[in-house]
């Protein structure tokens, strides 16, 4: 198989990461780069072109593929450019902005017989691999609470990413890898209702939290929270800064950090009637929620599982040449994004609303 040139739009943080990853990809050579602050390209080696233009970039019969990792609000153009000339295309997340400018660019790239998708690649983190192992697994019997959290400390955004014309905000940067994750997860659920409380906690213009409830046709509620500004002092405590939580009717696992620590969590025997005897806790009284007794609570390690984000373009090399599917399809990404818009109107609103 001969390798897959790649053209990288858009040359700052993520386009770097991108370079840096795609290097050590075997079949993907990546052989330009376009951005409009020249001084981005400073860092690159001589074999890696330089293109004046997106224009010039899309005339080079030598590019394969474009890897689009521009400004959100400047993907529907993009693509629909890289389509009119001919170039497969991989398109960072959020794909586009609405629903109705990923339909566009779907109509265009299916006219043009395009390769195209999208690089969601935290499907492929290690917390999350764990936690949908245990639920693909049935490690916790019927499933019917999945929390998905990141938290942080800083607050302020960077960049465009401070500006709502330019796609900016925590649900399009965050929510959409965190969305993707619970959808991805259950492909096959319904989700019947949407709850959400977006703010602007420390930024005037985008919002920095939020959080999101959907409850699933097959009993499972998830719960997505996010916040920039969210403050403690445990910063040792891994279940600050990304944390899962699933609970089933055999048991609960947490998956803790983006390192994952965690365990699976049983009970030896179930609480068959609450005894007439109070307990007596710091809080106050309680029957049901007391201390457990001993050798109630066990252990168990959580699942090993192989994962990197380099999985994504090794995937992505099989795909283009017919040896597999591509792990990202694009009417997934509209899913998320369509989802997007309604976690919007619930959060304007205040009320939940339907959704399929």
């Amino acid at each position: 198989m001969k390798n897959i040139n790649v053209a990288i739009i858009g040359f700052g943080f993520m386009g770097h990461e991108h370079l840096s990853m795609l290097k050590t990809i075997d079949g993907l050579n990546v052989i330009g780069i376009s951005d409009i602050d020249k001084s981005q390209y400073e860092d690159v080696e001589a074999s890696v072109k330089y293109y004046e233009s997106n224009e010039v970039l899309f005339k080079d019969p030598e590019v394969d593929v474009v890897l689009i990792s521009a400004n959100n609000n400047q993907h529907l153009q993009l693509v629909k450019e890289a389509a009119k000339a001919g170039k497969d295309i991989i398109c960072e997340k959020p794909v586009a902005m609405t629903v109705v400018e990923l339909d566009e660019m779907i109509a265009v790239t299916k006219e043009h017989d395009i390769r195209f998708t999208v690089h969601h690649q935290r499907r492929l983190d290690k917390d999350y691999q764990i936690t949908k192992t245990i639920f693909e697994e049935g490690l916790l019997g019927d499933v019917y609470l999945l929390k998905n959290s990141l938290y942080g400390f800083n607050g302020n955004m960077h960049d465009w990413h401070i500006c709502p014309s330019e796609g900016g905000g925590m649900l399009y940067d965050w929510g959409v890898h965190l969305i993707d994750q619970i959808l991805w997860m259950m492909p096959d659920a319904k989700i019947q209702s949407v709850y959400a409380d977006m703010r602007n906690v420390i930024n005037a213009e985008v919002d920095d939290y939020f959080k999101i409830l959907l409850k699933f046709d097959n009993k499972v509620t998830a719960e997505i929270e996010l916040g920039t500004y969210l403050l403690t002092d445990k910063n040792h405590d891994k279940w600050f800064e990304r944390h899962w939580l699933i609970s089933g009717n055999e048991g609960t696992a947490y998956v803790d950090g983006f390192n994952p620590q965690g365990k699976i969590v049983r009970t030896t025997r179930l609480l068959k009637n609450v005894s007439s005897r109070r307990t007596m806790t710091a809080a106050g009284p309680t029957r049901s929620f007391g201390p457990p007794g001993e050798g109630v609570l066990v252990t168990e390690p959580l699942p090993v599982v192989e994962t990197e984000h380099r999985h994504y373009f090794e995937n992505y090399v099989r795909a283009y040449h017919g040896q597999e599917e591509f792990l990202v399809d694009v009417y997934e990404a509209r899913r998320v994004l369509h989802l997007m818009e309604i976690i919007r109107v619930a959060a304007s609103t205040g009320h939940s609303q339907p959704f399929e």
